[in-house]
């Protein structure tokens, strides 16, 4: 089978395209023939080594969905045929967060979905949603599961509320989408008119241009009436935080999954304090977040947002078009 690997912490221009035999499922295993698989940031950061050393070379990527081509011994979750996608964390089946999870991650602890075919455990897949294609399908593991995570698991989102999203990427545009299928109001931030217009398309009622608006909290207040917003999805990191807390309402959340702007810096604990605001890490989540996530993707017949679709063989060109910042949603690639 053809993989790509990734043989050095150095971007995307570490990425060789390898042939490796064909793996086959052991007891409790499943075989899945990865048909599409789609990026996140934290690709991005295990390709240059800012997320840690992994084991080299890497099959890289956490999110895919194909179908199964075979199940090893005492598998009865599973024949060959479903339609399934991975979960990011292959052991975190239910309940709290726990440290062992954390090195069962695919794409960085443990081998990614960048190949052909890959080896997964029976309890670390799930069944896809009938109504969306395999590229749609690969976008649910990471991006989609931290936004419902963050608003409707811990979150408990209502329509009474505000939520506030930063840009226009994978987490941002599902944390949208959920946010309106629980009725909620939606202030979105991007330096892009043309982005904010889409957005708008997908039902958010507050846009704001940070580039023609730096402050842009200010802007946050007065579209909520000066009462500032009840949930924040921060994907920022150390460069928005402290104005995502100036945004919130006294007894609100801010759902921190994610640093584009950096992990460290200073912490605005008088804003923490003074609002009694929940700040609160997200890293993905549960199958069982999962399994609830698909069953509202079904109700609501609710359609990823795909930018673009790349061939396996452009891969290292996923990579860089991701970088860029020009996309809208998730970036895939079919296999």
């Amino acid at each position: 089978m053809k993989a790509w690997q990734l043989t050095a912490q150095t971007g995307p221009a570490a990425l060789q395209i390898a042939e490796l035999p064909e793996p086959a499922p052991g007891p409790g295993q499943v075989l899945v023939r990865t048909r599409a698989v789609s990026l996140n940031y934290r690709d991005q950061m295990v390709a240059d080594g800012r997320y840690g050393r992994v084991t080299l070379p890497l099959v890289p990527l956490s999110d895919g969905a194909g179908e199964i081509a075979a199940v090893g011994a005492g598998v009865t979750r599973w024949q060959t045929g479903d339609r399934v996608a991975g979960t990011f964390f292959q052991g975190w089946l239910t309940g709290p967060f726990r440290r062992e999870y954390q090195g069962l991650a695919l794409g960085g602890a443990l081998p990614g979905m960048l190949a052909e075919y890959v080896i997964l455990g029976e309890h670390g897949v799930v069944a896809v949603p009938a109504h969306l294609d395999f590229a749609q399908a690969a976008t649910l593991p990471c991006a989609g599961l931290t936004a419902w995570h963050a608003l409707v698991a811990v979150g408990n989102i209502t329509a009474a509320e505000t939520v506030l999203l930063l840009g226009t990427g994978g987490v941002s545009l599902f944390a949208l989408q959920f946010a309106k299928m629980h009725g909620a109001r939606v202030i979105i931030i991007s330096s892009s008119e043309e982005k904010l217009a889409r957005a708008k398309a997908l039902g958010a009622d507050g846009l704001i241009n940070y580039r023609a608006m730096p402050d842009w909290e200010r802007e946050v207040f007065r579209l909520t009436g000066k009462a500032g917003v009840a949930q924040v999805v921060e994907v920022g990191g150390s460069g928005t935080l402290a104005k995502s807390l100036r945004s919130l309402a006294p007894g609100g959340q801010v759902h921190l999954v994610g640093g584009v702007s950096g992990f460290t810096g200073e912490v605005p604990l008088l804003d923490i304090i003074g609002k009694m605001a929940v700040v609160r890490g997200i890293y993905v989540g549960s199958r069982e977040m999962f399994e609830a996530m698909n069953r509202a993707l079904v109700g609501h017949r609710t359609n990823p947002v795909v930018d673009r679709v790349f061939d396996f063989g452009d891969a290292p060109a996923a990579y860089q078009y991701q970088l860029s910042g020009s996309h809208f949603g998730k970036v895939v690639i079919t296999v």
